[in-house]
């Protein structure tokens, strides 16, 4: 299986053998825990993520094979699912930091991910410096003593800005920090965070992961063994845990995650670059375009550039409202990475907790509407984008 591609290994996901045989689906484990005879066993099973299956907070076969799953596509040692990607989050962070500690992070940051760090600084003393996302050296010149931590987006949410992972890693590792990379926008089709450095890795299993708008879940993929079982015990205590029934949703998902995201990003580069030329439109941001300040490093990372942009038209925030308001065929709601298409405007909705001088350090106007493409067929979705344009 290490050898395989992504195409490949979506397919063949790992499932529990069953006395010679396996089955050829995942199965739904729906018990909250397991009975045994030995009890050496039984009590090995409460103490190691590995172990025998013993009550659902700890483990479940189905939640397992999504972990498994997932470490494998991303290149880890393993994985931990949880019940949403602000789960997989917390557990993280909240699984290696204290009181007094500081950590590093990058400047555009998902809204739900920008709300904690200013909560975890108002709570619990841990101070939080931010940096641009492609700058090794302003990394290094945020390290303290006390730093433990640096944060990064592989894609942005939502100016779409493309992290500078193999150069802010490497800058992590001298430092001796430990790196970790949303890898939600991207997926492990188009950027596996691990081979340029990274410690952990965290998705919200919610978007293209699991990819049809029907289940919640997070998962922490880990580089090495060691960082895998120290927050692994902590997030059992946290009680953040996958339920199996969304575990199988992801999953079944997930075998269609390599088309799925082919599509995503055509639909993405045609309406972005038919955006780009409308002249209602002041500004497109997608790493795909030469215009957009990541272009140059997405080349070099990724072999495309997602199915996530935004774009300021003419008129602000009035122009944005009326656009959102006027689509037919796009839906105007929260996520991301379904089918379906779906248009938000940041400012009110995913980052609604931040201050308008919180919005400008992330690249959010006024206006800015986000857009999450599906895979409607692309002159569909253009002729509804026409009509609310005009």
């Amino acid at each position: 299986m290490t050898e395989l591609r992504p195409e490949t290994r979506t397919v063949h996901l790992p499932r529990p053998s069953l006395n010679g045989s396996r089955p050829i689906a995942v199965p739904i484990y729906q018990t909250s825990g397991f009975a045994f005879e030995d009890p050496a066993v039984f009590a090995e099973g409460m103490n190691r993520p590995d172990g025998a299956f013993v009550y659902g907070r700890l483990s479940n076969p189905t939640v397992r094979s999504l972990e498994e799953a997932v470490a494998g596509l991303e290149g880890g040692a393993g994985a931990v699912a949880t019940a949403s990607g602000m789960g997989a989050i917390n557990s993280v962070l909240l699984g290696l930091l204290k009181p007094g500690d500081h950590m590093i992070a990058q400047k555009p940051l998902y809204g739900g991910t920008a709300a904690m760090l200013n909560d975890l600084a108002s709570r619990f003393g841990i101070e939080v410096s931010y940096v641009p996302e492609d700058d090794p050296e302003a990394l290094r010149a945020a390290v303290r003593p006390e730093s433990r931590l640096v944060y990064l987006e592989t894609i942005a949410n939502p100016v779409t800005q493309v992290a500078d992972l193999p150069g802010m890693c490497a800058a992590a590792r001298e430092a001796g920090l430990v790196s970790v990379v949303d890898n939600t926008f991207a997926s492990p089709v188009l950027c596996r965070p691990i081979e340029h450095g990274a410690d952990i890795v965290v998705h919200s299993t919610t978007k293209y992961l699991s990819g049809h708008t029907d289940v919640l879940g997070g998962v922490a993929v880990f580089a090495s063994e060691e960082l895998y079982r120290k927050v692994w015990h902590f997030a059992v205590e946290l009680g953040a845990t996958a339920d199996p029934f969304a575990a199988w949703l992801t999953l079944r998902g997930m075998q269609t995650l390599p088309l799925r995201m082919e599509r995503h990003c055509a639909n993405t580069r045609e309406l972005a670059l038919r955006l780009d030329n409308h002249p209602a439109v002041v500004a497109v941001h997608w790493p795909g375009l030469p215009s957009h300040p990541s272009h140059a490093l997405a080349r070099k990372l990724l072999p495309d550039f997602g199915g996530v942009f935004s774009f300021d038209l003419v008129g602000g925030r009035a122009a944005g409202e009326k656009f959102m308001s006027s689509v037919r065929l796009a839906l105007l709601a929260p996520s991301l990475g379904g089918v379906e298409t779906l248009v938000l405007h940041p400012a009110t909705t995913s980052h609604r907790s931040l201050t308008p001088e919180e919005l400008a350090r992330h690249g959010i106007g006024e206006g800015t509407v986000r857009v999450a493409v599906g895979i409607e067929h692309i002159e569909d979705l253009w002729d509804d984008f026409s009509q609310a344009l005009s």
